[in-house]
C-alpha cells in the first residue's frame, strides 16, 4: 500500500461546480441529477466556499418528499449560494499524498476536500469513501 501516493491518482477530477451568483436551486439540481454529496462553490477559477447534499437537506423538505421540486421553491428563492455554502473551504493541492489527507480527513473531520492546483484553481474533489476505497483496493 502507498500512502505516499499523489491524491490526484484517487480524486474525482471534472468536478461539477457552482459559482456564488448561481441561483441556489441550480446547486440542488446538480446534486440531485448526478447523486452527489458535495459541491464546491468557484469564483473566478478559485474555491470560496463548497455546499453539500446534507446543507441543502437541511433546507428543504428533499429528504421527505423527494421528487417532488415544487416544496422547495420558496425556501430556494429566498436563500443565496453564499448564505448555505461553507466559506473558506479547506483544501488540499494535487500533489499532496493520500497519508497527508486522510490524516486531514481524520483529525478535522471533513467528508470531502475541493482538490487544487498551486494556482488554486479547482482541479477535483477526494472524499472519505475515496480513500477507503484506495486502502480496501490495496490489501
Amino acid at each position: 500500500m502507498n500512502l505516499d501516493a499523489k491524491i490526484c491518482k484517487i480524486m474525482t477530477g471534472n468536478v461539477y461546480s457552482v459559482k456564488p451568483e448561481d441561483e441556489l436551486y441550480r446547486a440542488i439540481k446538480l446534486i440531485r441529477k448526478y447523486k452527489i454529496r458535495h459541491l464546491p462553490v468557484v469564483d473566478q477559477g478559485t474555491v470560496v466556499g463548497i455546499i453539500s447534499s446534507t446543507d441543502l437537506n437541511r433546507l428543504t423538505f428533499g429528504g421527505i418528499f423527494d421528487n417532488q421540486d415544487g416544496t422547495d421553491e420558496a425556501i430556494l428563492e429566498m436563500l443565496s449560494i453564499p448564505q448555505v455554502m461553507t466559506s473558506k473551504p479547506r483544501t488540499v493541492e494535487e500533489n499532496q499524498s493520500i497519508k497527508e489527507v486522510a490524516q486531514i480527513f481524520a483529525r478535522e473531520g471533513f467528508h470531502a476536500l475541493p482538490v487544487v492546483a498551486k494556482s488554486g484553481e479547482l482541479k477535483g474533489i477526494v472524499t472519505t469513501t475515496d480513500v477507503i476505497k484506495f486502502l480496501l483496493n490495496s490489501e
